[in-house]
């Protein structure tokens, strides 16, 4: 493909302006991505510094003393009766055959 003089005058000074709209081009995109690694950053410092989640506090009974003894019985107890409520069969062992 040969090119004549009229369409050198046309081509020489759009490949310059393509060139600078391409650095342009080049230009934003880095600039946005310091942008963002600066937003990245400013949101893992204010993550780091604000508090994520609390300790459970413990339950006050109704007298309004904390015993952390008498709870772990009550705790232990319901345990067991819902055990023996998962334990129990909805007709396994309750009928006797006699006959043999």
């Amino acid at each position: 493909m040969s090119l004549k003089g009229v369409e050198l005058q046309i081509a020489i000074p759009k490949t310059f302006d393509a060139g600078k709209i391409a650095e342009h081009h080049q230009h934003n995109v880095l600039q946005n991505q310091m942008n963002a690694n600066e937003a990245l950053k400013k949101e893992l410092e204010r993550k780091q510094l604000t508090v994520n989640d609390t300790e459970p506090t413990e339950k006050i009974n109704k007298d309004g003393n904390n015993n952390s003894g008498n709870n772990q019985e009550t705790s232990d107890e319901e345990k067991k009766k819902k055990e023996s409520k998962e334990a129990t069969h909805p007709f396994k062992g309750h009928l006797f055959d006699y006959s043999g």
